[in-house]
């Protein structure tokens, strides 16, 4: 259980309860929240703007976990009023760990550093558009530096890389800077940290360069070291660094680990789930543990983020011989539909009801059934369906007598079920029965680093499946894939990937032959005979100014007409002008068009 001190927190809301619906928000460009997992279950407790967060099972914690590992006043999370957040341990008995090393004194966090107080887990991410930078990580100036370089590779189309060094002492550092070129930048961290940045190489030149310096460092003491390149890999300060940071601890002793390698493929039977971000990670690991139990398994998340998956793998790994059914709550039509889809019925049950069925409880013995969209229920079916967890029988639809069931149920939402039940549409006594164990599944735009790795599988999934050799994605089109917010999270993904498997004509995937929404299918440039007519002043001509300001109204002019070709659509117009869609964004809002 996680409670929040009103007082200390400044009336921030505390936690995302379990069914509550995942969604973009005006704050989400301050945003910073916990991925708490707390023995058998999970929630979500944002952090405040500024000031101190402390964790512990003291009454007045702002965060307050309940499990014995954890001292009263364990640890405490500080972010300053320029986004820095760090974590302090507070002389907690158990200690306070950073991605699995006891800290002694504060430290400074990135999205997706797992922080653990005892036995309790909490993961930290950052819900920032990619625009917005922050000196969350390392040397400020160095990120300003990284976050310069990023915005340069994505407007010119251009390459660079970032490292992250493990376990290197300062001198190590300087000795791996003089095998580096002079463009290269490096940042120092905390604790054997440091980061490299390398503007302008592809992947090998890369390998190359730090693989140099490493020899350099490895002759004091063998350091750990990480590569993600940006656009392939990511096209944010965040993202890049935690993806960088992730490869380095899969690295040995001595080794560079390259990000593209570095995922990981669940394989559950049948299907199969890419995981790389940690909150997907420990997500997974979660229901790895709690598989074998009876426990019943809520899922939360929003829609297309593959509960169905997280679903599977709890029957995958509780090895129950029976099938695995799943069933769509919202798509099962009326009350008595969905109680004979359910429960079954009886031969006369209804008009229609010319032979007896089994309902899926039943057609599921010794295995497991998946509610999706559980909310959606009707009250009439909900308290039968308490009833049913709770003896272990069911009734058919017409008759009275009860039939045992033997089933491992797990259910999943992403409506707030709090709301819900306010609102007199779901039982407050089923709800607590179904969140035996919360498991939330973050969206695709706060997992980033899986992007490319979705992409690539499911591209080439979708090439088997149409019978085509596999399909290369250009840098260009990654940028597009990893800058856009997915709404509608890995199915919309897949969805775009099959698009993209039927109608690329070559063997590699430009950003036109994405579908329209991404800004693909885009024609040739055509000049519009409504166009505005740009009239040249003779007497301009003598009248010289700063080539700046001509340049800067030139854009502007451009940005003007391509808007007016293609009737507002930005996607387009920057298509037309061979401009990024966020820089194009972003200007549009500059010049005030």
């Amino acid at each position: 259980m996680h409670e929040l001190n009103a007082d200390r927190m400044n009336g921030y809301e505390s936690t995302l309860s379990p069914g509550q619906r995942f969604q973009d928000d005006d704050d989400c460009s301050a945003s910073m929240y916990l991925l708490v997992l707390d023995g058998d279950t999970s929630s979500i407790f944002q952090l405040p703007h500024a000031g101190l967060t402390v964790i512990g099972r003291a009454p007045d914690a702002d965060l307050r976990v309940q499990h014995s590992s954890v001292s009263r006043q364990h640890a405490a999370f500080t972010r300053d009023d320029e986004g820095v957040l760090r974590v302090a341990d507070l002389g907690s008995h158990n200690g306070t760990r950073l991605n699995g090393e006891v800290i002694s004194e504060p430290r400074t966090l990135g999205s997706g550093d797992i922080v653990s107080a005892g036995d309790v887990v909490m993961i930290v991410r950052f819900s920032t558009p990619i625009t917005v930078a922050r000196a969350a990580y390392g040397d400020a100036e160095w990120r300003r530096r990284l976050l310069e370089e990023l915005e340069r590779a994505i407007e010119f189309k251009r390459s660079l890389a970032v490292v992250a060094v493990l376990d290197a002492s300062p001198t190590a550092v300087e000795l791996m800077s003089k095998h580096l070129r002079l463009i290269d930048a490096v940042g120092t961290g905390e604790s054997g940290q440091a980061f490299v940045l390398l503007p302008e190489v592809d992947r090998a030149t890369a390998c190359d360069l730090i693989g140099d310096a490493l020899c350099a460092a490895n002759e004091l003491a063998p350091a750990r070291a990480g590569l993600a390149m940006c656009p392939t890999d990511a096209c944010d300060v965040d993202t890049i660094l935690l993806v960088a940071r992730a490869a380095a601890r899969r690295a040995k002793p001595g080794a560079l680990v390259d990000a593209r390698d570095q995922g990981a493929t669940l394989e559950l039977a049948e299907r199969r789930v890419v995981v790389a971000d940690p909150a997907t990670s420990r997500a997974y690991a979660l229901l790895e543990r709690l598989a074998p139990s009876a426990l019943t398994v809520m899922i939360t998340g929003e829609t297309g983020v593959g509960k169905e998956n997280a679903a599977y793998a709890v029957h995958h790994w509780s090895k129950r011989a029976g099938p695995f059914i799943a069933v769509n709550c919202a798509a099962l039509g009326p009350d008595s539909l969905v109680d004979s889809e359910l429960f079954g019925h009886d031969k006369g049950a209804f008009t229609g009801a010319v032979t007896a069925k089994a309902g899926l409880f039943e057609s599921a013995a010794g295995g497991t059934v998946f509610l999706d969209e559980v909310g959606e229920l009707p009250l009439t079916i909900q308290a039968k369906l308490l009833r049913a967890l709770e003896s272990r029988k069911i009734v058919r639809l017409g008759e009275t007598r009860e039939r045992a069931i033997d089933v491992r149920l797990v259910a999943a939402t992403n409506r707030s079920l709090d709301a819900e039940i306010a609102a007199g549409r779901f039982r407050q006594d089923l709800f607590f029965r179904l969140c035996g164990a919360t498991v939330i599944l973050p969206p695709l735009r706060e997992r980033r680093c899986e992007i490319p790795l979705l992409a690539r599988t499911l591209l080439d999934e979708a090439c088997r499946r149409a019978g085509r050799t596999p399909l290369a994605i250009e840098p260009a089109t990654m940028q597009v894939l990893l800058t856009y917010d997915w709404p509608g999270n890995v199915r919309e993904l897949k969805n775009t990937m099959d698009y993209v498997a039927a109608a690329t004509p070559d063997d590699h995937v430009e950003s036109s032959d994405l579908p329209e929404r991404l800004g693909g299918g885009v024609a040739e440039p055509v000049v519009s005979p409504e166009l505005p007519r740009l009239e040249v002043d003779v007497q301009a001509r003598t009248a010289f100014r700063p080539i700046a300001d001509e340049i800067v109204e030139l854009e502007r002019r451009r940005i003007a007409e391509a808007l007016v070709a293609t009737n507002g659509v930005k996607a387009h117009a920057a298509q037309l002008i061979s401009m990024p869609i966020r820089t194009f964004s972003l200007k549009t809002k500059q010049y005030k068009l």
